[in-house]
């Protein structure tokens, strides 16, 4: 059964078919409440027979929903739709609506081979800046991977489906079941591919293995199986993207060694740490100031002497078999006493942590962003320095905020740093200046998209009666097409019902009548038929009309009942 045409919760209008995945349809929709365009994901059948799943999802998508930031892809709304099929089965489709994203997947950049090492630094910063957030909110992705990252026409980079993986890997679902819906093991953690927990740094794993494919134009292990693939995560080292690509250049063999560390402690343990050494790299200086055998040699495969250091004190003590334990065993009774002092001490801290209460102090060393809106650039920035914090300034247009002042903060305003935080304050350059676009005799969704793709809002559509316009085309607009205006003003669509006024006609001659409704403001056809039993004289007016008065289809035929006699 289509999707296309389908109403979602009552407001989402499913349009045509914009991707397929492992685990959802993707299309563009329509907002009907608030007039603007949407992406709608529609989530597998085999997904939705999981109530654990669907219980899941509903949690994750809200928790997605309340991330708010550039780089991330904003969840507007999630639920269920209870569709029924054509054999009357009855089953439910989780659906999401999204942010419609007018850009390209990386994943199909990528395919068209390597990209150059200055925006693969520049894409990549932008993943982790969206990780960075997502983790300050405390929103592990779980699926990092080109196919959930999108790049803009204007090159913004855009993360989605925040929560869902996690969703998946929290029902029900199989580990089998789990990857072909989270796609390939080309970016599981060594942790994931195990089983094991997961946290923010199984993210950054993936945005190593992410970086690798864009340098490179491959991921860094491949097999005939995903199992087979992920015993190489779990077991074997990446070669040096250099040795793939003579461009790459050593500092980037160095970062991408480090997030593809196989022990979680050992790569990097944040994102701002690992953005921080991406930048550096990115300039063509090595993160840590060594070279780049001592840095990251041994993450690229060279392993340590086994006959060196603590390695072969090791060895000694295992294989020599002329030790003998010359130390007594304590006694038993220090050994109950020692239980019994972790017990108490145990109950101790679990008795002092029931009864602690609640603390909204923050801590000296740290400080809490305030709201900085309406305020000016300059008064921003004496508020930040009051509270030891710096500022540094961004701009961004806005229909609703006045030039000159605060539009938001990132982090966001709340949030709670070190003072060595930069904040970032974003100020307002104004609304931008957008000429309506002439959308006169368009059908109303074509005339929808051409408004949207100009920056200005979709409003209210208004039905009126036309002989000549054909149903759902676009009659008229306020504004009125090329008047200037500016971007985010709404634009209210007057179009066609397809339908005419029909008068009452009987009474009228049948020449009138006839006349009335071949006319410009109708258009109808009159189809005369002749009364040869009434009793009134020849030429009498119209006695009976086949239509009733009121609405009518455009062009319609009408048969006219006169008397003959």
């Amino acid at each position: 059964m289509s999707d296309d045409g389908r109403l979602l919760a009552g407001r989402y209008r499913v349009g045509a078919l914009l991707g397929r995945g492992g685990m959802s349809d993707v299309h563009i929709g329509t907002d009907s409440r608030l007039g603007r365009t949407v992406a709608i994901k529609l989530l597998k059948s085999s997904l939705a027979a999981d109530p654990a799943f669907r219980t899941r999802f509903r949690q994750e998508a809200q928790a997605a929903a309340r991330m708010a930031h550039p780089t991330i892809v904003r969840v507007f709304d999630a639920g269920e739709e209870t569709v029924t099929d054509e054999r009357g089965s009855v089953s439910q489709i989780p659906f999401i609506v999204m942010e419609h994203v007018d850009g390209r997947l990386l994943k199909d950049i990528i395919s068209e081979g390597p990209v150059d090492s200055v925006e693969a630094v520049r894409i990549i910063d932008g993943v982790l800046t969206a990780l960075e957030y997502s983790h300050r909110a405390g929103v592990v992705h779980r699926d990092i991977k080109p196919g959930n990252i999108m790049i803009t026409k204007s090159g913004q980079v855009k993360v989605m489906d925040f929560g869902i993986a996690r969703a998946i890997s929290d029902s029900s679902t199989t580990v089998a079941q789990t990857t072909a819906i989270l796609g390939t093991a080309s970016y599981f953690s060594p942790e994931q591919a195990k089983g094991e927990s997961v946290d923010a740094r199984t993210d950054l794993y993936s945005a190593g293995v992410v970086l690798f494919e864009m340098l490179t134009g491959r991921t860094p292990f491949r097999g005939d199986t995903p199992v087979a693939v992920a015993y190489q995560h779990v077991s074997e080292e990446p070669v040096k993207p250099s040795s793939l690509n003579p461009k790459v250049s050593p500092a980037l063999d160095y970062v991408v060694a480090h997030a593809l560390a196989k022990d979680r402690f050992a790569r990097y343990q944040s994102a701002v740490e690992f953005r921080a050494d991406v930048s550096t790299a990115g300039q063509g200086h090595i993160p840590t100031g060594r070279s780049f055998e001592e840095a990251g040699g041994g993450l690229f495969g060279a392993a340590p002497n086994p006959e060196s250091g603590s390695v072969l004190a090791i060895k000694q003590l295992t294989e020599d078999q002329t030790m003998v334990r010359t130390q007594r065993r304590p006694p038993v009774i220090w050994v109950w006493a020692g239980i019994v002092a972790v017990v108490v001490i145990v109950v101790s801290v679990m008795f002092w942590v029931y009864t602690l209460t609640p603390s909204t102090d923050i801590p000296d060393n740290s400080r809490r962003i305030p709201a900085l809106t309406s305020q000016t650039y300059d008064q921003a920035q004496n508020t930040l320095l009051d509270l030891d914090l710096a500022a540094t300034r961004a701009e961004e247009s806005s229909a609703t905020v006045p030039v000159g002042e605060v539009i938001r903060t990132v982090p966001p305003a709340g949030t709670v740093v070190q003072p060595t935080e930069v904040i970032k304050v974003f100020v307002s350059t104004g609304a931008v200046p957008v000429t309506v676009p002439n959308v006169l005799n368009q059908s109303i969704a074509d005339a929808q998209a051409a408004i949207e793709a100009a920056g200005l809002v979709s409003g209210s559509v208004t039905r009126e009666n036309s002989p000549t316009v054909a149903a759902n085309v676009v009659m008229s607009t306020d504004p009125a097409p090329e008047s200037a205006e500016t971007a985010g003003v709404t634009v209210n669509y007057v179009v066609s019902s397809g339908l005419v006024t029909l008068n009452d006609m009987t009474g009228q001659s049948l020449s009138a009548a006839s006349d009335l409704l071949a006319g410009e403001s109708l258009r109808l056809v009159a189809k005369p038929n002749p009364d040869y039993d009434c009793k009134q004289e020849r030429g009498s007016p119209v006695t009976n009309q086949s239509l009733a008065p009121g609405d009518v289809s455009q062009n319609s035929e009408i048969t006219l009942t006169y008397c003959a006699g």
